[in-house]
C-alpha cells in the first residue's frame, strides 16, 4: 500500500469521481491525511484535474513525520501518538506531494473530542482519525470567507474498532 501506485490509482478512479459526482462539481476543498499517501494523492489528482483551483489540505496527527518533511523537507524524528491508521514514521512512496497544497498537524484528544461528539450529536460512529479529519475539516471552514466554499473530508474508520479506546471513559482519563 505505501509504495505500490495501484493504491492511489484506484482513489483516483472510484473516490475521486465520487466526491466530484456528489457534490455537484462544488468542492473546492479536501481535508486528507496520508496513512498510505493513497487517498490524498488519488483523489487530490482526480479533484485538481477537475478544477485546478480545488486546494488539497493535508491533516497530520502530531507526532507524525509527514506534514513536518512536507512543511520542511526534512525528514523529523516522529514521537508517539495515539491516533491509528494515519500518519507515519516514514514518508510513503505513493504520496504526491505536488497535489498537496499544505499540510496541517492536530492533537489525538482533540481528535478523539470530535470522534465522539460526532458519535453523540450526529451518530456518525467513527474513530480518531476520522474525527481528526472533522476537526481540520472545520478549521480549514472557519478559515473560509467564501460563501460558496464546499469543504470535503472522509471518515476513514469506524468506531468498534475503538470501544476499548477512544469509546471508553477510562482510557480518554488516562
Amino acid at each position: 500500500q505505501f509504495y505500490n501506485q495501484t493504491n492511489p490509482d484506484v482513489h483516483h478512479d472510484t473516490t475521486g469521481p465520487e466526491i466530484w459526482e456528489q457534490s455537484g462539481g462544488r468542492v473546492t476543498h479536501f481535508v486528507a491525511s496520508s496513512g498510505t499517501g493513497g487517498t490524498i494523492s488519488g483523489v487530490g489528482r482526480y479533484l485538481k484535474a477537475k478544477n485546478s483551483a480545488v486546494r488539497i489540505v493535508g491533516i497530520d496527527p502530531e507526532g507524525s513525520v509527514i506534514a513536518p518533511f512536507f512543511n520542511t523537507g526534512e525528514v523529523l524524528e516522529g514521537h508517539p501518538y495515539k491516533l491509528e491508521g494515519i500518519g507515519n514514521d516514514k514518508i510513503p512512496g505513493t504520496l504526491d506531494q505536488e497535489t498537496v497544497g499544505e499540510y496541517r498537524t492536530g492533537g489525538d484528544g482533540e481528535a478523539v473530542r470530535v470522534a465522539r461528539r460526532r458519535t453523540r450529536e450526529e451518530a456518525l460512529f467513527a474513530g480518531g482519525s476520522s474525527g481528526l479529519l472533522v476537526h481540520g475539516a472545520i478549521q480549514v471552514a472557519k478559515e473560509l470567507d467564501d460563501p460558496d466554499a464546499f469543504v470535503v473530508t472522509l471518515l476513514p474508520d469506524w468506531g468498534e474498532r475503538y470501544l476499548s479506546k477512544a469509546y471508553d471513559d477510562d482510557w480518554m482519563r488516562d
